[in-house]
């Protein structure tokens, strides 16, 4: 029988992304420990290794294991960014609890098509940039983090050293909807084009969702002023092709012949399984894979969060439908990347190859396909923790397919 995922120990994996300040554009990361360098190269096997990140004082994963440190300790920096703060500024990054700018101010397209809530973080002084992004420190676990980290300097690095005309690149954003409380409920929205962190937090009910949360990467693997390689996405591509590897034939084909599909931002969505492979149809060990699979997204903070979020969408997994298209091997040298979608009655993850580069182009580097991928976490039953209800985008906005 299946031990139930809150029961065991949730898997603190060693993280594999960095990324430098200088590659963040000036946004000083509070508390970042140095990157160690690494001196192996990637390999057409997919062996390459990124700077490992080490641990932060300041953050989530040194400290709070529970929901209610969470809440406490991000409530508290919230607090602390805030009074940095003038009254103006204050005004702009405030918003009520459940306005529906919550649900159309956060997107897959850049900053100049969509427009974001609340303050952005180039606006900022140095001192509010740290403060700002304390607070995604003390939200979320140090692997989370860390691939937010990985984002934000893959953007960057794209602003300082592709072709591209889009000037949004690096530009990040921060909103509060409702007041920071230990007890009362509010949310943090930030993000920009490559990120969207939609996170609720309720010190009465002691929950924490990050339903809907949009995690994107181009390119896939860079190099930071140090020389060393970061690889933002490498832990999601190892998890999902350890899940690949551990199907039979007959699951693979079954797996592969599905419809992957895409919910994303701005779109309201019937969440419809689809068709491909049943969570019903897997064994214990490939249900464990999965699991691991989709605790990149709905598994972001400290463990009893992680392991909460985690127990409700293993109690529907059988009824979970998974599909996949693309590459069946992890070898980002070849082919144009992958697909797949996990969609299910407590769950759903969008995970999609973009098809061009958007005018982000670096010679040498991946700017497409493997190394331009946008994905989406979405709770078909409490998506804004049930505050508010998805807006249907319009125009250039957020609902359109993530290859757009």
């Amino acid at each position: 029988m299946n031990t139930p995922f809150r029961t065991r120990q949730w898997r603190q994996r060693t993280t594999k992304v960095v990324a430098s300040l200088a590659l963040l554009g000036g946004l000083t990361l509070t508390g970042c420990a140095q990157a160690s360098t690494t001196s192996d190269s990637t390999s057409a096997s997919n062996t390459s290794t990124t700077a490992a990140a080490q641990s932060s004082a300041a953050a989530t994963s040194s400290g709070s294991t529970t929901t209610a440190e969470t809440i406490s300790s991000t409530t508290e920096a919230s607090e602390a960014f805030l009074s940095t703060l003038s009254d103006e500024q204050r005004e702009a990054v405030l918003y009520d609890y459940d306005d529906d700018t919550k649900s159309t101010s956060w997107s897959n397209f850049p900053v100049t098509f969509v427009d974001r809530a609340g303050l952005n973080l180039s606006d900022l002084t140095e001192e509010q940039q740290q403060a700002a992004l304390a607070v995604l420190q003390e939200l979320m676990s140090e692997e989370s983090y860390a691939t937010v980290e990985g984002i934000m300097g893959g953007d960057q690095y794209l602003n300082d050293n592709s072709s591209t005309t889009e000037d949004s690149l690096g530009q990040y954003y921060i909103a509060f909807f409702g007041d920071p409380s230990d007890t009362e409920a509010w949310s943090l929205q930030f993000g920009g084009h490559h990120l969207g962190i939609n996170a609720d937090l309720n010190g009465t009910e002691d929950t924490i969702t990050f339903a809907p949360t949009h995690l994107g990467v181009q390119p896939a693997v860079y190099t930071n002023e140090d020389g060393e390689e970061v690889q933002p996405f490498d832990g999601i591509y190892t998890d999902a092709f350890a899940f690949y590897n551990s199907l039979s034939a007959d699951q693979q084909e079954t797996l592969t012949s599905g419809e992957v599909t895409m919910c994303a931002p701005g779109d309201t969505c019937d969440f419809e399984t689809g068709s491909g492979l049943s969570g019903s149809d897997l064994t214990d060990e490939q249900k464990d894979l999965l699991l691991e699979l989709i605790a990149n997204w709905a598994g972001m903070s400290d463990e009893q969060t992680n392991e909460t979020a985690m127990a409700e969408i293993e109690a529907t997994l059988d009824d979970t439908v998974i599909a996949w298209s693309g590459e069946t091997t992890y070898d980002m040298s070849t082919g144009d990347g992958i697909s797949f979608s996990i969609s299910g009655p407590n769950v759903y993850v969008a995970f999609q190859a973009q098809s061009g580069s958007a005018g982000a182009d670096v010679e040498g580097v991946s700017t497409s396909g493997w190394g331009h991928v946008h994905t989406i976490y979405r709770d078909p039953t409490n998506d804004y923790a049930g505050s508010v209800t998805q807006e249907a985008a319009t125009g250039m906005g957020a609902g359109a397919p993530a290859g757009a």
